[in-house]
């Protein structure tokens, strides 16, 4: 571990830092919405003194969220969310150019990834921004001690959501979190366009193929299947989609998507992307099924998604052809292609969601924040949703950077809207 100037952190090169920070740059010019935040909170400073942990992906676009952070007075921690997401000349930009204690390796292990959640919670953190519910979870199982203190947290995945609500089932969860993931402008903008293009993004990078002309079966429906979906007809593949839910299955056949089975579409096709938050969506049988040379990929948040363990043992030999590329040699003389260690694969093979999508995800993230600061021992223990008035200011503010107007309700439509007695 080094200490630069009381700044804690575990980063692989501190040199890489000036490329970091050039990057980070960029990116700002992408996110007017977070920096015109940045900007009031460094005049407010409504998180002044307060302890924060931020599990999520050590990305350009969160340097960003944790310099606005920091801005507003946060005494703030930052870890990675998943083992291949960190950019490691981001990672060490935040340390050496914005003050910021950072733990968070591409490429760590497992057990190291656990050892920096533990790290962070040694913080003893008020707030927690979190990206899959690790760090809540590990805070509720392992460090009951410290949850008195908790003002609140916040999530940004389904996936966390999901986590957060079997906990609060189980009466585990003893302090307000909200769902980021459920406003309007994170779900719908962040999940269909920063998902759709980053999850191609990193299939191609990671391939260098073209996807015009092949058959790729996206597994899930929901937002972020929407997107991928969307994006991979648009380049000219032919989409087949598996659903378990009725009303997605169907919206998927509406919007001109073949819609079958997993084990069916397992047959045909040639390349395979999970979406769904949900576990062995992709199993050994289906496996088993898959044409020699099928490209398997996972944009949900665990790599869980796939049964990479039943692959394994169905397989004789495992070889790295390129960077973020194995094939798995089974006894038949098949091979499988696993993409990304199975990990999320547009921050394992590319650069994760554009920056002006993630300005309004984090935008919410930074705001979520300041509400549970603003209404302290006022919120019940339970998932909130950010208030609608806020979604609806974080759109005004987009609207307004892309040089977009909207038009303003008359007085007479709004009295109309807000009445009964008008009708034929």
């Amino acid at each position: 571990m080094e200490a630069i100037k009381d700044v804690r952190c575990e980063v692989k090169d501190l040199s890489l830092a000036d490329e970091g920070k050039r990057r980070i740059e960029w990116a700002e010019r992408e996110m007017p919405v977070l920096r015109l935040i940045r900007q009031r909170f460094e005049q407010e400073k409504p998180l002044a003194g307060l302890r924060l942990v931020a599990c999520a992906h050590v990305t350009t676009e969160t340097a960003n969220l944790a310099r606005a952070l920091s801005a507003a007075g946060a005494d703030a921690v930052i870890i990675a969310s998943n083992p291949l997401s960190t950019q490691d000349d981001v990672a060490a930009a935040m340390v050496k150019h914005y003050g910021i204690s950072v733990f968070a390796l591409k490429g760590e292990s497992i057990e190291t990834y656990n050892q920096h959640v533990r790290m962070a919670l040694d913080h003893k953190p008020q707030l927690i921004i979190d990206d899959g519910s690790d760090v809540v979870a590990t805070l509720v199982s392992e460090r009951p001690e410290l949850i008195s203190e908790i003002i609140g947290s916040t999530e940004e995945t389904t996936t966390g959501i999901n986590r957060l609500k079997a906990m609060l089932r189980d009466g585990r969860l003893s302090f307000p979190a909200i769902a980021v993931n459920d406003a309007q402008t994170k779900h719908f903008f962040d999940n269909r366009y920063g998902t759709g293009q980053s999850t191609l993004d990193g299939v191609i990078r990671a391939t260098n193929i073209l996807l015009a002309g092949k058959t790729i079966v996206v597994v899930g429906y929901g937002w972020c299947g929407k997107g991928v979906s969307m994006r991979a007809r648009g380049m000219g593949a032919n989409v087949i989609v598996t659903e378990i839910n009725p009303i997605k299955a169907i919206e998927a056949t509406m919007d001109g998507f073949r819609v079958m089975p997993i084990a069916q579409a397992a047959h045909y096709g040639d390349i395979f992307i999970t979406v769904t938050g949900s576990r062995h969506v992709i199993d050994g049988s289906h496996f088993e099924k898959m044409k020699d040379g099928a490209l398997v990929a996972n944009s949900g948040h665990f790599d869980l998604e796939l049964n990479l363990v039943a692959l394994k043992e169905m397989s004789t030999d495992i070889r790295t052809i390129r960077p973020y590329v194995e094939e798995y040699r089974l006894r038949d003389g098949r091979g499988i292609i696993v993409l990304g260690e199975g990990r999320l694969i547009n921050l394992a093979a590319a650069e994760g969601h554009p920056a002006s999508v993630m300005d309004m995800s984090f935008a919410n993230q930074a705001l979520s924040v300041e509400y549970l600061v603003k209404n302290k021992g006022k919120l019940e223990a339970k998932i909130h949703l950010l208030p609608e008035e806020v979604d609806m200011e974080i759109a005004r503010i987009k609207l307004t950077a892309m040089n977009i107007s909207i038009d303003d309700p008359t007085p007479e439509q709004i009295e109309y809207l807000g009445s009964w007695q008008t009708g034929t």
